[in-house]
């Protein structure tokens, strides 16, 4: 069981992994953005002056 922590602990460690894990967490982040910007949509919000 011990040994299976450290391996995993030793895969992690890699720059490679690092790399790739950091990727998808931001890719992540920036797709759940551009959802919540979008999801708004181009009629969703009134600006107030535009009755005038």
């Amino acid at each position: 069981m011990q040994k299976e922590g450290s391996q995993m602990k030793a895969f992690f460690a890699k720059p490679s992994v690092k790399f790739v894990a950091k990727t998808l967490f931001y890719t992540v982040i920036i797709l759940i953005l551009v959802y919540l910007y979008s999801y708004r949509g181009v009629a969703g919000g009134h600006f107030i002056y535009n009755e005038f």
